[in-house]
């Protein structure tokens, strides 16, 4: 079901009245704020239908991974400043402000979403989409933002996953699955050994 659903949203641009755009929105806010830690198993499909697998964790505020199984030299680290991306196979790290990257709305618990986000319709009452962007900075790109209500989950929402578009309308899905909420998760989680010097860590 959820596999459909990522795909209607990502092609639904309907507006919704005022009420119920500031009602849902929200709701969202408030499992924000609610899931302060999540760890769950993630599926990430690219423009080309090529699909890799990982685990991701995540600890507000600004701290994420995106732990990619053996064989995939890629790692993506938010440190609560800076979001990482390191390609171990070209010895190549970039950096990007947490706040200015699309991931900042789930990092960011106390983040405005009237300001950055519009609910988008999705023609099924038990799934709850949003979509994230700056019109500022375009080219920071979208995240559209798929939940499942849920009534054991934070807030009443259980994230099943997102669809980012990048400012060159490149498409990556990520799929969602074993998610848990609020267990302790340790700062070390978030740290990771820099290619570029031996033996160098952050």
């Amino acid at each position: 079901m959820m596999t459909r659903s990522l795909a209607a949203v990502a092609a639904i641009t309907l507006a919704l009245p005022a009420a119920a755009q500031q009602g849902t929105l929200a709701q969202v806010q408030d499992h924000l704020r609610a899931a302060q830690t999540m760890t769950a198993a993630f599926e990430q499909t690219d423009r080309a239908g090529k699909t890799v697998r990982g685990t991701l964790t995540l600890k507000k505020p600004g701290k994420i991974r995106f732990q990619y199984e053996k064989g995939v030299p890629l790692l993506i680290v938010g440190d609560g400043s800076s979001l990482w991306f390191i390609d171990y196979s070209v010895r190549q790290v970039s950096r990007w402000p947490v706040k200015n990257s699309p991931l900042g709305v789930l990092l960011d618990p106390n983040r405005d979403l009237s300001r950055v986000a519009k609910v988008v319709p999705t023609g099924n009452p038990n799934v709850v989409s949003i979509e994230a962007h700056d019109p500022k900075r375009p080219e920071y790109g979208r995240l559209t933002l798929v939940f499942a209500k849920q009534a054991s989950a934070p807030g009443g929402l259980m994230l099943q996953g997102w669809v980012a578009l990048d400012s060159q309308n490149n498409r990556t899905t990520v799929r969602l699955s074993n998610q848990r909420f609020n267990a302790a998760i340790s700062d070390g989680a978030f740290r990771w050994n820099d290619p570029r010097r031996k033996g160098g860590n952050r």
